[in-house]
C-alpha cells in the first residue's frame, strides 16, 4: 500500500510538487513499524529546488537525497522519524541541522554548503559518517557525545588546530585543504586506520606515533623537509600507504630510499608501489648488513689490487693445493683476544706468529706501535687502501681497523701460520677472501663480571661499554642463526682457564697429541670448569649443537654451499683439472718453454710414463726399473734385483719428504708403506734423468742433494723452503729434519 499523495499544484519555481516526487520515488519496502508497504528512498538531484515542504508528508522515507539544488530550508526532516541517509550537499544550507534529529540518522552529507558554525550534536548519538566539506568552519565542536561516529570529513574548511575529537572511534578522519599547522590530540583516537591532512601547512609529523592502526597518510602539499621526520612514523607496523608529494623533502637526494628504509612495510609511497628490490636497496644504503658491508670492502680491496703490480704471494707457496694457514680470535671489545693471540705466539713460536693489524685509534696504555697495532692516521689509512694493502677492513667505535697483505706476508716467509684478532665485522670481511682460517669466538658469559672488567681498565666510556655489552647478544646471535661460522666457541670469563683451553684446541689443530686414550703424559687436557663454561655458555645462548665444539668439524656453510653448487660434467672437471695441474707447475717453475710445447707430441701426464721414458734402455746386465709403489715385482726377478729396487724405491720417497706425524699416526700396526707424496714425483724423475745424464745407474746410492730437483732450488731466499710439507688448515711447523736415513 502506497503512501498517499495530496494533489497539489506548482505555483512557484524551485518548489518540488506531488508529481516529480512520484517520478523520484524508489526502494519499495516494509515500513520501519512492519505493518504497511512503502516507498523507503527518495532522490531529486540537480533540479533547482528550493522549497520541499512537501516532503514532511512522507514520514516513512529512509533515505532522502537532495544533492545540487538551492534547499535553504529543511525543516521537513523533522517529521521522518525513520530517516537513516541524508544527502543535502550542494546547496545553500546555513543552519547545522536546523531540524528536529531523526531517532535513528546515521549518515549526513552537508558538503558544499554555507554553513559556519558547528552546534552540539548530542542528540544524534547514532550519527555514524558526518559529511562537511566546502563549508565555512573554522573549529571542530558538538562531536563529543557522538560515541557511534566512526567517519568524518571536514576538507577544504577554514580549520587552524585539531581538537575536538577526544576519545571519539573515528576511523577515517579527513581534513584536507585547511590552514592546519601542527598534527595535535590526536593520541586518543586509538582506532583512527585512515587519514587525510594533505593541502596544510604542515611542517613535522610529530603527534603520529601513537595511532598504531592507521593504514594510510595523505599529507601531499605540506611544508615537511626533512626525511627523519617520516621517524614518528617508524612504529605503526599497520601503515601501507603515505604520500608526501609536493613537500620540500621530496627535493632531497635519494629522498625515496631513505623514507622506505624508515618505512620498510609501506606498499605504496606517493602513489607509486613499493618494490622488492627498492626496499633492499634502501637497506644496503643506510644500515646494511654486515655481510654487505664486507662483500663491498672486499670488492674494493680487490679492485684497488688489480691496479696494482700482480706478484706472486709467498703465502701461497708452500702448498699450492692447500690455503695458507690462519688463526683467528674474535669476540667482544676487551674480550682478551690480543693477550690470548700474543701468548699463543710465544708458547708455539715454531708454528705461529702474530699479525699485528692497521688502525686509525690512539694507543692505549701498554700497546706498542708495530708490535699491538700499526697506528696510522686517517689519510695513511685511506692511502693504504687505494694502493691494494689491506685483505680485510672494517670499522668499530668510529675508527678503522684493517689486515694488511704485508702482515700476512711477512709471517709467511719466516714459514709459520699468522694469527690474528679482530671484531666481528672483520670476520665477516675476512670471509669473503681466499683465505680459510680458523675462527675462534672468545665472549663472556657472565656479563657483570665483564661490565667490571671493562671499568677496570679505564679507557672506555659508558656508551662504550654499554655497545660492547650490546654485541655480545650479537656474537651469540650469529653462532646460534649461522651455525658454522665459528669453528669453536671459548668461554673467556677466566683468562687462564680460555688460554689452556684455547691452548688444547691448538694443540688439537696441530696434531701434536692423540685425541683418544694413548696421549703422551705432557698432553693439556681442558679441565672441567672450562667444559662447563661452555656448557653454560652454549645453553645460555640457546640449542647450540655440540658438535660445534669438535675441533675437526668442518665449516658448515662450505659444506652446504658445495651441496647446493651445480654438478660439473666429466668434461668440466677434466678442463678445470688441467688448468690447475698447469698452475701449479707455473708456479713451481716445472712447466715446459714455449719451444718445448711446440715439438713436443705427446703430453707426460703419468708418473708411470714419466719414469718409463726417463730410464735407459734394458742392458744385458741390467733389469728394468719400475717406480715403486706404481708396479708389481716380476717373480721371475732375484732377490738381488729385488734388494737394489728397495733401495732405489727408499730413496725416491726419502727425496719426496716425510710425511706429518699426524698421518704416520693412522698407519697404525699395518704393513709399513708409506704413501707417495704425488706432488713431488716429477722431482723424482727429474731426479732419476739427472743421475742417468751423469752416468748414474738407478741403483746407486746418491745423497738427498743430488736427488733434489735442478727446477725447484731450495736456495734460502726461495719463501717456503725451509718448510716441511704441512696439512691444512695450521702447518706443522718451520722446523724439519733434512736427515734421511739409508740402508
Amino acid at each position: 500500500m502506497t503512501q498517499s499523495i495530496h494533489t497539489t499544484t506548482m505555483e512557484n519555481d524551485g518548489e518540488l510538487t506531488e508529481d516529480e516526487v512520484f517520478k523520484c520515488l524508489s526502494v519499495l519496502g516494509q515500513s520501519a513499524t512492519g505493518l504497511q508497504h512503502t516507498y523507503l528512498c527518495l532522490s531529486v538531484p540537480g533540479r533547482d529546488l528550493k522549497n520541499v515542504s512537501i516532503l514532511c508528508n512522507y514520514i516513512y522515507l529512509q533515505k532522502l537525497e537532495l544533492p545540487y539544488n538551492k534547499i535553504k530550508d529543511l525543516s521537513c526532516v523533522s517529521h521522518m522519524p525513520h530517516l537513516i541517509i541524508l544527502d543535502a550537499s550542494h546547496n545553500q544550507l546555513t543552519d547545522f541541522f536546523g531540524f528536529q534529529p531523526p531517532k535513528n540518522l546515521k549518515e549526513v552529507n552537508f558538503s558544499h554548503n554555507q554553513m559556519s558554525e558547528m552546534k552540539d550534536l548530542s542528540a544524534y548519538s547514532s550519527l555514524t559518517k558526518l559529511i562537511l566539506d566546502y563549508n565555512s568552519f573554522s573549529a571542530i565542536r558538538g562531536l563529543e557525545k557522538c560515541k557511534r561516529l566512526s567517519h568524518l570529513s571536514l576538507a577544504h574548511n577554514n580549520i587552524s588546530r585539531i581538537r575536538g575529537l577526544d576519545h571519539l572511534p573515528l576511523r577515517k578522519l579527513y581534513l584536507r585543504g585547511n590552514v592546519i599547522q601542527k598534527i595535535e590530540n590526536l593520541q586518543t583516537l586509538r582506532n583512527l586506520q585512515d587519514l587525510d591532512l594533505s593541502c596544510n601547512r604542515i611542517q613535522s609529523l610529530s603527534g603520529l606515533q601513537n595511532l598504531y592502526l592507521l593504514g594510510n597518510i595523505n599529507l601531499e602539499s605540506n611544508l615537511i623537509s626533512e626525511v627523519k621526520e617520516a621517524a614518528h612514523l617508524h612504529d605503526l607496523i599497520l601503515l601501507r600507504e603515505i604520500n608526501l608529494l609536493r613537500n620540500p623533502v621530496q627535493d632531497q637526494d635519494d629522498y625515496r630510499l631513505a623514507v622506505i628504509f624508515l618505512l620498510q612495510h609501506l606498499i605504496i609511497l606517493d602513489q607509486h608501489t613499493v618494490t622488492a628490490e627498492e626496499k633492499v636497496s634502501a637497506v644496503n644504503k643506510y644500515d646494511p648488513p654486515l655481510e654487505v658491508i664486507a662483500a663491498r670492502d672486499h670488492m674494493t680491496h680487490l679492485v684497488y689490487q688489480l691496479m696494482q703490480p700482480q706478484v706472486i704471494f709467498d703465502s701461497t707457496l708452500p702448498s699450492l693445493d692447500a690455503p695458507y694457514p690462519m688463526l683467528v680470535l674474535t669476540g667482544p671489545q676487551a674480550c682478551g683476544k690480543r693477550e690470548l693471540a700474543h701468548k699463543l705466539c710465544q708458547e708455539f713460536s715454531d708454528y705461529f706468529a702474530y699479525g699485528a693489524c692497521h688502525t686509525t685509534r690512539g694507543p692505549y696504555y701498554g700497546e706498542e706501535d708495530g708490535s699491538d697495532y700499526h697506528f696510522v692516521t686517517e689519510e695513511e689509512f685511506q692511502n693504504l687502501i687505494q694502493m691494494g694493502q689491506f685483505v680485510q677492513t672494517m670499522q668499530y667505535g668510529g675508527h678503522w681497523y684493517g689486515l694488511s697483505r704485508e702482515t700476512i706476508e711477512r709471517v709467511a716467509r719466516e714459514g709459520l701460520a699468522c694469527c690474528v684478532h679482530m671484531e666481528l665485522e672483520g670476520v665477516y670481511s675476512l670471509k669473503n677472501s681466499y683465505f680459510e682460517p680458523r675462527y675462534v669466538l672468545l665472549i663472556p658469559t657472565v656479563v657483570d663480571s665483564y661490565v667490571c672488567f671493562l671499568k677496570a681498565r679505564g679507557f672506555y666510556s659508558n656508551a662504550q661499554m654499554e655497545t660492547a655489552v650490546s654485541r655480545i647478544d650479537l656474537y651469540a646471535k650469529v653462532n646460534r642463526e649461522s651455525p658454522g661460522f665459528f669453528d669453536n666457541i671459548i668461554p673467556c670469563d677466566d683468562r687462564a682457564e680460555a688460554y689452556q683451553t684455547l691452548k688444547q684446541l691448538v694443540k688439537e689443530y696441530l696434531g701434536l697429541e692423540e685425541h683418544g686414550g694413548g696421549g703422551d703424559s705432557s698432553s693439556v687436557t681442558p679441565d672441567n670448569t672450562s667444559t662447563n663454561a661452555t656448557g653454560e655458555l652454549l645453553a645460555a645462548n640457546t640449542t647450540e649443537a655440540t658438535d660445534l665444539m669438535d675441533s675437526y668439524s668442518r665449516n658448515y656453510q662450505n659444506k652446504i654451499q658445495a651441496q647446493m653448487t651445480p654438478q660439473q660434467t666429466p668434461a668440466e672437471m677434466a678442463s678445470n683439472h688441467r688448468r690447475q695441474q698447469l698452475i701449479r707447475e707455473a708456479l713451481s717453475g716445472k712447466s715446459p718453454g714455449a719451444y718445448a710445447e711446440l715439438f713436443q707430441r705427446s703430453a707426460l701426464t703419468a708418473p708411470s710414463s714419466l719414469a718409463s721414458q726417463s730410464r735407459p734402455p734394458p742392458g744385458p746386465n741390467s733389469s728394468p726399473m719400475r717406480p715403486v709403489g706404481l708396479s708389481a715385482p716380476d717373480p721371475d726377478e732375484d732377490s738381488s734385483s729385488e734388494e737394489s729396487r728397495a733401495s732405489s724405491g727408499l730413496s725416491m720417497r726419502s727425496s719426496a719428504g716425510a710425511l706429518s706425524a699426524a698421518q704416520r699416526s693412522d698407519t697404525g700396526s699395518g704393513p709399513n708403506i708409506e704413501p707417495l707424496d704425488m706432488s713431488m714425483l716429477g722431482q723424482d724423475q727429474d731426479s732419476l734423468r739427472g743421475h742417468m745424464d751423469s752416468g748414474l745407474t738407478p741403483d746407486a746410492p746418491c745423497s738427498v742433494s743430488e736427488r733434489v730437483s735442478p727446477t725447484l732450488p731450495s736456495s734460502p731466499g726461495r719463501p717456503g723452503a725451509n718448510v716441511k710439507p704441512v696439512l691444512p688448515p695450521i702447518p706443522s711447523g718451520r722446523k724439519t729434519n733434512d736427515s734421511v736415513s739409508k740402508q
